[in-house]
């Protein structure tokens, strides 16, 4: 059905039943998008197997997928979002362009390491 296909954003819940975890967490994969998913258990050890399984930027145990916490990285996988988290210090990356300088202050022309070399070998 559309409404297990796409991201929708407001109060809506689809229950769709799952015969166990796996099949479950096959359902979840099944979309193109990925922006959060939540378990709600009782077992660390089914926690642990959602977290490692479900294709999500965020994943969240015993907790409602209601948004993010600033200080940690925010953002989907698949067609949910652009691949670069938004929040936390990874936002520091996403939004940043590094650019390397080198400055020579001698006032004098530099020659090249392999200019430099290659007259070692000729003299």
């Amino acid at each position: 059905m559309r409404i297990a296909q796409e991201e929708i954003f407001g109060p809506v819940l689809s229950i769709i039943e799952a015969k166990n975890l796996n099949e479950a967490i096959d359902f979840a994969n099944s979309v193109i998008y990925g922006l959060s998913s939540s378990i709600y258990t009782e077992s660390i050890e089914n926690a642990f197997r959602a977290i490692d399984k479900l294709e999500a930027g965020i994943t969240y145990v015993n907790a409602p997928t209601i948004g993010a916490e600033i200080h940690l990285p925010f953002g989907g996988v698949k067609a949910t979002g652009n691949g670069a988290r938004e929040a936390g210090t990874s936002a520091i990356e996403e939004f940043t362009e590094i650019k390397t300088v080198y400055i020579d202050y001698s006032g004098r022309l530099q020659k090249a390491q392999i200019d430099i070399e290659n007259e070692h070998r000729c003299h």
